[in-house]
């Protein structure tokens, strides 16, 4: 794997995994604000998700990294 497809593929986890993370801990609004839609979460934490994102991402694309560099799952024809 070279660094720009390991880029390609930090990317990719990230977005998969932000999408996991960002349900976690939403609590709808208790105080109905005009303009808003009643289900909006109260605190998003938007923050704290980004970076519980990264780190998981890190991991993830840490052990993708380890499984293509040890061949032990080849992308090359036989």
């Amino acid at each position: 794997m070279n660094w720009a497809e390991g880029i390609v593929v930090y990317v990719l986890v990230w977005w998969v995994v932000i999408f996991a993370v960002l349900p976690w801990g939403v609590r709808p609004s208790e105080q109905f604000v005009p303009g808003q839609a009643e289900s909006a979460p109260a605190r998003p934490r938007l923050v704290m998700k980004a970076g519980i994102t990264t780190l998981v991402a890190a991991i993830i694309w840490l052990i993708i990294f380890l499984v293509v560099r040890s061949h032990w799952i080849s992308f090359r024809g036989a």
